[in-house]
């Protein structure tokens, strides 16, 4: 998910970091997300629905596996 994310294929329903949609589609795992943002590996960037961008951490964790 990291690496979709990465690629700019991924939206955030809010800023909170909710529902994730990859390639326009909404990701089975409704809770993957607000996990994600949670952990501090994504921000919503700009408006809402709006990209889904990495932070440094999430960078980090995608670099390491």
């Amino acid at each position: 998910m990291l690496q979709a994310v990465a690629d700019g294929r991924c939206e955030v329903s809010d800023a909170s970091g909710g529902s994730l949609a990859v390639d326009g589609l909404y990701c089975c795992d409704q809770f993957v997300g607000p996990r994600l943002a949670r952990a501090g590996l994504i921000v919503a960037a700009g408006r809402r629905p709006g990209p889904a961008r990495l932070t440094s951490s999430g960078r980090a964790v995608l670099a390491a596996a």
